[in-house]
């Protein structure tokens, strides 16, 4: 069963939600350790002194901020704790807004925010409020000494909360090169084209139907190195400078989805005459 990683409350005008936070994914990571090829021994990592080569052990080190090649400005731990945001255990909702005005480039980090003992009624009405609402809350919360911006969604029957960047740390769409021009325009023959391409892979998103195939690769090749088996490598296609046509490719896209899922596009004409 997945534990709690943080209590505490939604607070909106005089309302006090108790929740519990849990995490919303599991990540699934391979870690490999650093090994000497001779005998597989374990390699550990030494902090060393850049100038003497010698070891320096935790006591003796302490946080430096560059502020000119090779010169730094010693800040110690309490220098940071005094600046660090006070600690809350609630997250005061600021602002409610539509959901289709953020740009999901600014989220970050999800969690389920689940309701504490006796507070299912009041949880209820601010699930149910927000999705008659169709907004979503804004809010400040402060978890290990930091403070973060989020977004509260109403998903189903939780609330979900989603750790949000701030406007400052996105990279603005100006300062990318070689985007196209402003007032390029696509062909219409090829936009046609295109917007068939698109219809004919339309669906339904299903998550489940997608998976981390080298992960599952990886894995795999784990597996059988274990067992002893000999485990084969294809061949990667060689690189190609060949320039495409953007048309050619269109259609032979289109073409090749045609052949392939006649049966689905039956299935979605009768669907729209229903």
């Amino acid at each position: 069963m997945p534990r709690p990683i943080w209590n505490g409350s939604i607070s909106f005008g005089l309302v006090n939600v108790p929740i519990k936070m849990y995490n919303t994914v599991k990540k699934k990571s391979i870690n490999f350790n650093q090994l000497r090829k001779s005998d597989g021994c374990r390699i550990r990592l030494k902090k060393t002194c850049a100038n003497d080569g010698a070891e320096v052990a935790n006591d003796q080190i302490v946080k430096g901020y560059e502020i000119a090649p090779d010169q730094y400005v010693i800040i110690s731990q309490a220098d940071l704790d005094a600046l660090n945001p006070k600690a809350s255990k609630t997250i005061e909702i600021e602002d409610f807004v539509l959901a289709s005005q953020i740009n999901p480039i600014y989220y970050d980090q999800s969690y389920y925010l689940v309701p504490d003992k006796s507070a299912a009624k009041a949880y209820t009405l601010l699930l149910a409020a927000m999705k008659e609402a169709k907004r979503t809350a804004i809010a400040k919360l402060v978890i290990r000494n930091k403070q973060h911006l989020t977004a509260i969604r109403a998903d189903n029957r939780v609330l979900t909360l989603s750790i949000m960047h701030f406007a400052d740390e996105i990279v603005a769409q100006d300062e990318l090169e070689d985007l196209p021009a402003a007032d390029t325009q696509p062909d219409k023959r090829e936009m046609t084209i295109a917007l068939q391409l698109i219809e004919s892979l339309s669906t339904d998103f299903a998550p489940s139907k997608y998976h981390d195939e080298h992960y599952d690769k990886v894995l795999n090749m784990i597996e059988q190195k274990a067992e002893g088996q000999q485990v084969v490598t294809q061949p990667s296609a060689p690189p190609t400078t060949k320039v495409v046509d953007l048309m050619a490719a269109l259609e032979a896209s289109l073409a090749e989805i045609k052949k392939e899922k006649p049966a689905a596009k039956t299935r979605r004409k009768k669907s729209r005459a229903q």
